[in-house]
């Protein structure tokens, strides 16, 4: 499994799940179509999103269908969620003790 932080590097593989939140489910042709990428670019980087565990991939028949992996995605937004939140917690202090002082 890659790491879903390099994969997270790259500016075209964040558009890409960008897009898989507001469709839900799309083709590697629509991909294409949607950025103006080449087959071959949107594969690769189906490729590194899948390893990532960013995405998941569901056939159907011939097609094949990728959708947003909730639960990576997810895991990543806590993470964030948890390294800013001290922050602003500290920030939300500051300012109120210095309102305090000012009274």
């Amino acid at each position: 499994m890659g790491s879903p932080w390099k994969a997270l590097s790259d500016d075209n593989r964040r558009r890409i799940l960008l897009l898989l939140k507001k469709k839900e489910i799309v083709t590697p042709t629509e991909i294409a179509h949607h950025f103006n990428f080449t087959m071959s670019g949107v594969s690769i980087n189906l490729r590194i999103l899948k390893e990532a565990n960013l995405i998941t991939e569901k056939r159907e028949g011939k097609n094949k269908l990728y959708s947003l992996n909730r639960t990576t995605t997810a895991e990543l937004a806590r993470f964030f969620d948890d390294m800013y939140d001290y922050k602003l917690k500290s920030l939300k202090e500051y300012i109120e003790n210095k309102e305090r002082k000012r009274k």
